[in-house]
């Protein structure tokens, strides 16, 4: 899988699902956007539901590798390798405290980026956390 971060450039509505929130519909917005001449990808996601927190990542490429560091206004800050093409977008941290994997696909010519989160903690099994589903505006 290919580094071509521009494919979720633009402006998405966000749908989805929480396992602990179960029958409350979880929507939003995401902003996508490139910082300091194509280097940087912005990623500014607005939640709905009160539960649910704002998020802003940053990806590049350090070190040879696509990295993406999310923060959230509870103080999160979270460092994810990345995987990002035209056929979808991967994210994952092997952190021993507090796991994440995110697994998505885009639709055929990239309007939709439908996908689900699993957690894991203290090194227990994997879980269902979250699952969104983005749509172009």
């Amino acid at each position: 899988m290919n580094f071509i971060p521009s494919v979720l450039v633009g402006t998405w509505s966000i749908e989805g699902e929480h396992p602990l929130l179960p029958g409350e519909p979880i929507t939003g917005t995401a902003e996508v956007t490139w910082l300091d001449e194509q280097q940087l990808l912005l990623l500014k996601a607005h939640y709905d539901h009160p539960q649910i927190p704002d998020a802003l990542s940053v990806t590049a490429v350090l070190d040879g590798s696509p990295t993406m560091h999310y923060f959230d206004p509870r103080g999160e800050h979270r460092v994810f390798s990345v995987q990002l093409d035209e056929t979808g977008w991967r994210w994952w941290n092997d952190d021993p405290v507090f796991a994440q994997r995110w697994v998505s696909s885009f639709s055929e010519g990239g309007a939709e980026l439908t996908g689900h989160v699993e957690r894991s903690e203290a090194g227990g099994d994997w879980l269902p956390d979250i699952e969104l589903t983005y749509r172009r505006r």
